[in-house]
């Protein structure tokens, strides 16, 4: 049997488990799928192989590190330093990322978009603003403090900190941090955020599984707005098609991990 797993910082909120193990029964494939809390990024190389795996998902906040920890990085991640999905190859661990495509396949439905904020400068920031950039989308990012932001600076977009964020319409603001995941914490003090979502159009999180702070301001102000469960799928789709050496149409996958959410 192989052996899969998700990574992460908190971790055990994580519906990855219910999601591919769904695939691999509905699919008859013989395997596996779990999660490990794990507290430093630095041993995730180690850990992967201690336990044996085949294959591993990564979220927050280990993103960055397992580009690191890879012996070869393909596609999109390999633009963007971002790795989320880790393939053993003979030994050797390949690392994918399949975030961005998952959002993009989350936000289909309030096309068109023509300009975004991004709440954060993280992993996930990175892969998402790269997609948008790629999508011909005008994309903007506002985090905390500047030290970060020069990634995004490097790429020719616009960035804020809390300092100096003004009143700007958005068409989408989406937070890509963690505030709202295990707190009650907006992703931005209140008195920046408010207006900024009184302003836009479409309010989406990554976070899923909870109506956020962030969500729940946005719905008070009569907003439309997700949480990351469609971009958890689109992602946890092609994540999946990785592991089972794309032997499964996505389509095939998609139903069979859809049903996941009905648990």
């Amino acid at each position: 049997m192989k052996l899969f797993a998700i990574f992460g910082d908190p971790v055990a909120h994580s519906r990855s488990p219910l999601m591919h193990n769904s695939v691999f029964k509905n699919l008859h494939v013989n395997a596996c799928y779990t999660r490990v809390h794990l507290h430093d990024g630095a041993c995730l190389r180690d850990t992967f192989f201690a336990l044996e795996l085949s294959g591993a998902n990564i979220t927050i906040p280990h993103k960055e590190a397992a580009f690191k920890a890879c012996d070869e990085v393909r596609g999109f991640a390999k633009k963007i330093g971002v790795v989320n999905t880790i393939i053993n190859e003979n030994g050797r661990l390949v690392g994918y990322n399949t975030d961005a495509d998952g959002f993009i396949y989350a936000i289909a439905s309030f096309q068109p978009i023509q300009n975004i904020l991004v709440l954060g400068a993280g992993g996930t920031a990175k892969a998402l603003v790269n997609k948008f950039i790629d999508e011909k989308i005008e994309v903007s990012v506002l985090n905390r403090s500047k030290e970060r932001l020069g990634y995004f600076q490097a790429l020719g977009v616009t960035t804020y900190t809390w300092s100096s964020m003004t009143w700007q319409q958005f068409d989408l603001i989406v937070n890509t941090t963690s505030a709202g995941l295990s707190n009650n914490d907006y992703p931005t003090p209140l008195e920046i955020l408010e207006p900024l979502v009184q302003a836009c159009n479409v309010c989406a999180d990554a976070i899923y599984g909870k109506v956020t702070p962030f969500l729940t301001l946005a719905r008070h102000h009569h907003k439309t707005s997700k949480d990351g469960a469609d971009m958890l799928l689109g992602q946890g789709v092609l994540a999946s098609a990785l592991f089972l050496g794309n032997k499964f149409e996505n389509q095939q996958i998609e139903t069979e991990m859809k049903k996941s959410f009905l648990l």
